[in-house]
């Protein structure tokens, strides 16, 4: 590439100093060394020049070419495209298919295990029901037992004072000196025996009371913890195990020691 310039400047200097021909702007120069300078060039001219007058030449044929390539690899990218598309959604709606299947089996799962919670919640509650009824039953029943049995006392108490009181009255009127102590200690038998008898029929009705109040609290404690099993099966954290109040057992045996004493 050097010696294209340089000959190319070599070419320039030979026709500033050619001879002029008045009154034109015309010159006479040497033929033989502006041939030569020529074909100095000529030779000098690398080979790059002539393939790109080639590619000159055929740059029409050449970017028709370019272009059908071009088209034939967009045409074969967007079909690679679209299978690549048609592959990828069908993926997808495979995997949504699954994932609606899985999520279905689960949520029939969760409603079988929570049938079965529920389930087991009502057949225990029934029997917790029906053993506050059994107990229920058995407390009343003996305590109506208690009840006639202190009513009986009280009345053979009381109908051994009204006897004693009127032989202690039949005593005392047969003795003409004491009839006015005897009339007066017959009262007094006779209002000791009703007082004991009152006092009797309070013990019964106090005792009575108090297996009522222990059956209350029973009845107390089984709702309450049929409304905690209620509560745990809301949130979920499954069937709880029921057990009487605390402290109901120690209170009702401190109530019978009392009703003892």
């Amino acid at each position: 590439m050097y010696r294209v310039f340089e000959t190319l400047d070599e070419m320039v200097a030979i026709v500033e100093e050619a001879r002029g021909i008045p009154p034109t702007r015309s010159c006479v120069v040497p033929r033989g060394e502006v041939l030569d300078l020529l074909d100095d060039l000529r030779e000098a001219l690398p080979g790059e020049v002539d393939d790109a007058q080639d590619v000159l030449d055929h740059r029409d044929k050449i970017i028709g070419d370019a272009r059908t390539a071009a088209d034939n690899a967009v045409d074969t990218a967007e079909r690679t495209a679209r299978a690549a598309v048609e592959e990828a959604r069908a993926e997808a709606e495979r995997i949504v298919a699954e994932a609606r299947a899985e999520a279905q089996q689960t949520v029939d799962d969760a409603r079988a295990h929570a049938d079965r919670l529920v389930a087991d919640a009502t057949d225990q509650a029934d029997r917790l029901v029906d053993d506050a009824r059994r107990e229920h039953a058995e407390v009343t029943g003996q305590a109506r037992v208690d009840a006639d049995r202190m009513i009986e006392a009280g009345k053979a108490t009381y109908e051994r004072a009204i006897v004693d009181g009127k032989a202690e009255q039949e005593r005392l009127i047969s003795q003409t000196e004491v009839v006015q102590a005897a009339r007066a200690e017959s009262a007094r038998v006779i209002d000791a025996a009703h007082a004991e008898s009152d006092r009797l029929r309070g013990e019964c009705d106090h005792y009575i009371d108090g297996k009522l109040a222990e059956f209350e609290d029973l009845l107390s404690g089984t709702i309450r913890s049929v409304g905690r099993g209620r509560q745990q099966l809301r949130t979920g954290s499954g069937v709880p195990d029921y057990a009487p109040e605390p402290g109901l057992r120690e209170r009702t045996v401190a109530r019978e020691r009392s009703y003892a004493r």
